[in-house]
């Protein structure tokens, strides 16, 4: 079972500050690729803007995002992960609350932002490793 500091790799945190527009958020997401963002005041992390934020919180009832700062509508109680934490813990942490992105933070700051499809990689790769070991020490051992 490995923990996070063995799965986060080397990456550029793609973050956004409170008083960007939720299109300058999203067109950052876009532009990056990534599905959510943290949202950074002054090297904290003070909130989150998802995909699903963009869906319920603007297209839904209808705001406008050329004029809405993110602030207004990121989730506030972003739920973190550490670099001790086990993968397995944090899947079942991202299942409990319902979201696929989950910021890794040390002392307050963030260094990575972790992706369900990242976590489930890396636990396939792990069984796909426990498979092969298994079918290599059947073939060694006589039956």
């Amino acid at each position: 079972m490995h923990r996070l500091r063995n799965v986060l790799q080397q990456q550029n945190i793609v973050s956004a500050e409170p008083t960007a527009t939720v299109y300058e958020v999203a067109t950052l997401m876009a532009r990056s690729q990534v599905g959510a963002v943290p949202i950074i005041d002054d090297e904290r992390l003070i909130g989150i803007f998802s995909e699903r934020d963009l869906m319920t919180r603007i297209v839904v009832p209808q705001l406008d995002p050329q004029t809405t700062p993110v602030s207004e509508v990121m989730t506030n109680e972003v739920v973190t992960a550490s670099l001790h934490e086990h993968v397995n813990g944090c899947i079942d942490k991202m299942k409990a609350i319902g979201c696929r992105h989950l910021p890794v933070v040390a002392e307050g700051r963030i260094i990575g932002m972790l992706s369900m499809r990242d976590l489930l990689r890396d636990e396939l790769e792990e069984q796909d490793h426990e498979i092969r070991s298994l079918k290599a020490y059947l073939h060694q051992t006589p039956i």
